[in-house]
């Protein structure tokens, strides 16, 4: 069984080359991650996983949770109406912390592992699903795959193979909305995703604070934005931004919380 994204691979294909060529990323260290986490995950029953996201996701609503500065404000305003007990919960890597914290178990991690990996360990011991992904600069950390207990599917940016797929996304954060409508969810939330010049405290294990971003988070961010709006313009899911603040994703209806 295979779950099929709307779009196709020859369309994220234009951007993944448009996306190495900015950066710099070289093609065959992105292919040897996917081939590594292919390896590592072949005692992992993967179809199978795939088969309880699709029945998870199938029709429901899920909000996912980047990890820009508004993420706290946002769980709050989430959790004082009892937003995360009717959807689906998809936390994009280090959002995972933010969301123990607040005594919410991720039904999904998006990551690359670069996100407090003791807590994405406890999420999957706890039964959160673990969407790992595989690129040329983190195929140092794939040996961590071993240490989850849950269940776990692999993603690449390059051409998928053996049980590795490929959803399409740039950022652990865009890449969990194209995961989630390929899954079968029929509205997603944005919360925490201001993709703008801050990086939330939750974004890497060191952070204490909200801080600036490097010129290398900032074109990232803007790639997840890019990619994002191509998203809004390919689906028929209904796409609303809840962070209420950050850059706007056109195509992506804001939604402002006002309190009485």
């Amino acid at each position: 069984m295979k779950a099929t994204p709307r779009v196709t691979y020859e369309d994220w294909e234009k951007w993944y080359t448009r996306i190495v060529r900015d950066f710099g990323f070289k093609v065959e260290e992105d292919r040897k991650a996917a081939e590594k986490l292919d390896v590592l995950l072949r005692e992992k029953d993967v179809e199978n996983t795939l088969k309880m996201l699709m029945n998870l996701f199938m029709g429901r609503c899920a909000i996912v949770y980047g990890c820009g500065p508004s993420l706290e404000r946002n769980l709050e305003e989430i959790k004082k109406v009892g937003l995360e007990k009717t959807c689906l919960n998809v936390a994009a890597d280090g959002a995972t912390t933010a969301l123990l914290k607040k005594g919410i178990k991720p039904d999904l991690i998006v990551t690359d592992l670069d996100g407090k990996l003791e807590d994405i360990f406890y999420a999957s011991s706890k039964g959160s699903i673990i969407a790992v992904h595989a690129h040329g600069d983190n195929i140092h950390l794939l040996d961590n795959v071993r240490l989850l207990e849950g269940p776990v599917i692999g993603t690449t940016q390059v051409k998928p193979l053996g049980c590795i797929r490929n959803f399409f996304g740039f950022t652990d954060g865009d890449r969990a909305v194209f995961i989630s409508e390929a899954m079968g969810s029929h509205t997603i939330l944005l919360a925490g995703f201001d993709l703008g010049n801050k990086v939330g405290r939750f974004s890497k294990p060191d952070y204490r604070n909200d801080v600036s971003a490097s010129p290398f988070k900032k074109k990232k961010l803007k790639y997840a934005k890019l990619l994002l709006e191509w998203f809004a313009r390919n689906t028929e899911v209904t796409l609303i931004n809840i962070t209420g603040s950050g850059e706007a994703i056109r195509g992506i209806k804001n939604l402002r919380w006002v309190y009485k």
